[in-house]
């Protein structure tokens, strides 16, 4: 049976892929962001970090679309730098554009949804695994991990379902010097993400979780695998299957 499914963030290259994998299943899409995106059929450009704006994007969802059962949080906004360098803007900014459109949108979502809802948002790798100068992202999606499984608990008993995936790093194309420190050997597609959060907003017994899409970035040793020059003094001469 076709959702009604409203997806926040809908204009960056992981919000475009989740918006044609629930399309190509027959699913109603209403995309919201910042930026208008011309190729989504049912689109808002509205600021739902606040609570007006996420109030707004939920009531105009639910009268386009007649309902909402699944709602997908895929905003976030980077700001990199290092920590005594921040701007206190950046700071809120990187925190405003991705915790609090998680938060006030689900809000919103979660005084309309009927039983059986579900909630996907978006989280990343960076949750607990650190990278250099992304303390308000890395601060902000650890966040979010945390208001899912807050989230989940609180109205599993109505029904709703809350999960995230965590991304590593993903683009459309190759990027070799990134590549060498995932055990699959390559970066992750947007489409790939996009199946993922199809996946949780479907499993109709999973509830709580976060689930890595990240290539096996989060199960391997940096020092011990990652680093060329660590990883030939460890093994020495051997090759794999002779150590």
């Amino acid at each position: 049976m076709s959702r009604s499914v409203l997806l926040v963030g809908s204009s960056s290259p992981i919000g475009r892929a989740i918006n044609e994998v629930f399309t190509r299943e027959g699913d109603r899409v209403m995309g919201v962001s910042l930026d208008a995106d011309p190729h989504a059929e049912h689109q808002l450009t509205l600021d739902v970090s606040t609570p007006e704006g996420a109030d707004e994007a939920v009531a105009r969802t639910v009268e386009r679309l007649g309902g909402l059962d699944v709602l997908v949080l895929a905003a976030a906004v980077m700001a990199p730098g290092r920590a005594h360098e921040v701007s206190p803007e950046d700071w809120r900014r990187a925190i405003t554009h991705t915790l609090d459109t998680a938060f006030f949108p689900a809000r919103a979502a979660l005084r309309v949804m009927p039983g059986g809802g579900s909630v996907v948002a978006v989280g990343s790798v960076n949750a607990t695994l650190a990278a250099p100068w992304l303390p308000g992202y890395s601060a902000a999606k650890a966040a979010v991990e945390g208001l899912v499984r807050q989230l989940a608990l609180d109205y599993g008993p109505r029904g709703i379902r809350v999960n995230a995936v965590a991304p590593g790093m993903i683009g459309n194309e190759d990027l070799p010097e990134v590549a060498e420190g995932y055990p699959l050997g390559r970066v992750g597609r947007p489409h790939e993400v996009a199946e993922a959060v199809l996946f949780l907003a479907s499993a109709g017994f999973v509830t709580g979780a976060v689930l890595p899409v990240d290539g096996g970035l989060s199960i391997a040793s940096p020092a011990a695998f990652l680093r060329p020059d660590l990883r030939q003094r460890l093994l020495g001469d051997a090759e794999p299957g002779q150590a």
